[in-house]
């Protein structure tokens, strides 16, 4: 069960009941892949042994993310967040629309972030080992390989922060803030907890 809090604000005014959403774990996984995919990425050609420790730091927390889909809390769980075509889908049409249903964890659109940010990052982290090994060092289509996922994950990057926009303007809530506290609006009546 969902424990809600009411908080009192300044002027005596009662804020919307929230629940925790994102344990600490995924906020902490969340925020250090973006500093770490960001430092990664700036100094990609020009600082290789920084750029490297970031890599292989970055690949430690997929590992980790990977597990935690399975056994981590409610909302980190993947069987919480994975829909089916179908189900995305008509998710997106709904939010091109401004009437999408909004969902305490990660909405299907979010969820399918998760899974391609996560293939993308992985993609990159397995390449960039690759190319230290003497097997592939040097190897153009792994080269072109890390560069492409990199990209990639930059394009998901831009459309996940489009996607947190726009649902936070359309559900009024502050996703970022969400994702910082832990803590989202507690879910109504038309809400999927």
């Amino acid at each position: 069960m969902l424990a809600a809090k009411t908080t009192m604000e300044a002027g005596g005014i009662r804020s919307p009941a929230t629940v925790r959403v994102w344990d600490p774990l995924v906020r902490i996984f969340h925020w250090s892949l973006v500093g770490l995919f960001t430092f990664a990425f700036l100094t990609g050609d020009e600082w290789q042994q920084p750029h490297e420790v970031a890599g292989y730091i970055i690949a430690g927390l997929i590992g980790f993310r990977v597990i935690w889909g399975f056994v981590g809390s409610r909302h980190a769980r993947f069987f919480s967040f994975i829909y089916g075509p179908s189900t995305v889908a008509g998710f997106l049409a709904d939010t091109a629309r401004l009437k999408a249903r909004r969902y305490l964890g990660h909405n299907p659109a979010g969820g399918l972030m998760v899974v391609g940010l996560l293939l993308a990052i992985a993609v990159i982290s397995l390449s960039g080992w690759m190319m230290t090994t003497d097997a592939f060092w040097g190897v153009k289509w792994v080269e072109e390989l890390h560069e492409g996922a990199a990209f990639t994950a930059l394009g998901l990057i831009a459309l996940h922060v489009g996607g947190v926009i726009v649902a936070s303007l359309e559900h009024g809530e502050n996703l970022v803030r969400a994702m910082i506290t832990g803590c989202k609006r507690a879910p109504g009546p038309d809400d999927i907890a």
